[in-house]
């Protein structure tokens, strides 16, 4: 297959590539910065979200899609200009990623369109699928939806659409190592009220999950990327201290987290319980279920 990707520098967007490559697929990443990247036999560069630039006129017989670019939610306190880029650059990413599915001819069989599971809000005691309705009005709900709406005039285009709800990615980047960092120095212990949900996923089951939708054509609309076995806020935190042998003990105060993070600390402190009823329906087999063998595996 040949496979576009947006977003293609980050996390997930390295990982996958790693996926893509080990199985012998070609891959494109589309960035702002070509001629920072060194292309090789299965790995090409192309310039986009510039003046003039029109990507679309080199990029030929393209399987699928893969948009996973944005403004890292997690980086740095959210002040109002810091949403906006969290919501704008999602969305002028989506809007470009239509408009060259829009040029292309044929068509990719697929767009898989990065969401997460903000989508469905916060709560303690409510278990969210695929199915579930959304009433949800944070920030992080409204930027989903809109980011979703966009990306769903591919399927007007006459691709095939799935919107890869990611949940919290456990690796060696993004937010486990700042999770990590109080294990390590002793002074771990449970955050907040301890009881609010951690709908997590290994980096490894996400991108065997994106690869997964990409190649099962009856996979379409959202797709919950997330481990079969959400787990509170405090189990989280013992299962850190036991893969790292260190103490689980010193409380973090939720308002402590929110006079550092702001409005921020709602991902932390907040959360939701959501199953990834549609991967399980089709028989997706997970690498990680547990968080035990996850943590292990990252943390050695």
């Amino acid at each position: 297959m040949h496979v576009v990707i947006t977003g293609g520098s980050g996390f997930v967007g390295q990982a996958l590539t790693h996926l893509l490559t080990q199985k012998g697929h070609q891959v494109t990443i589309l960035t702002r910065l070509p001629n920072q990247k060194r292309t090789s036999e299965s790995i090409n560069y192309l310039e986009w979200l510039s003046a003039d630039n029109q990507p679309e006129k080199e990029l030929k017989d393209v399987d699928a899609m893969v948009n996973l670019a944005g403004e890292p939610i997690g980086s740095g306190r959210w002040t109002q200009s810091k949403k906006e880029a969290i919501l704008n650059s999602r969305l002028t990413a989506t809007k470009e990623v239509i408009r060259i599915l829009g040029h292309l001819n044929p068509k990719p069989k697929v767009l898989v369109n990065a969401s997460g599971v903000s989508y469905y809000g916060m709560s303690d005691f409510k278990t969210f699928n695929e199915t579930s309705k959304s009433d949800a009005n944070d920030f992080l709900a409204k930027v989903v939806k809109r980011w979703e709406k966009e990306g769903a005039l591919a399927k007007e285009l006459g691709v095939r659409t799935v919107f890869a709800r990611f949940g919290i990615i456990l690796g060696q980047e993004g937010a486990l190592p700042r999770m990590v960092l109080p294990y390590k120095l002793g002074i771990g212990g449970p955050i907040g009220g301890g009881m609010q949900w951690i709908s997590w996923v290994h980096i490894q089951d996400v991108v065997e999950m994106v690869y997964f939708a990409m190649i099962k054509p009856d996979v379409e609309g959202p797709l919950n990327v997330t481990s079969p076995n959400p787990i509170r806020m405090s189990s989280f935190g013992q299962s850190i201290a036991k893969v790292l042998r260190r103490p689980h003990w010193l409380r973090v105060p939720g308002l402590a987290l929110k006079v550092a993070f702001g409005e921020m600390s709602q991902v932390i402190l907040k959360g939701q319980r959501v199953l990834p009823q549609k991967a399980l329906y089709h028989n997706y087999s997970f690498q990680f279920p547990d968080v035990k063998s996850a943590l292990s595996d990252i943390l050695g």
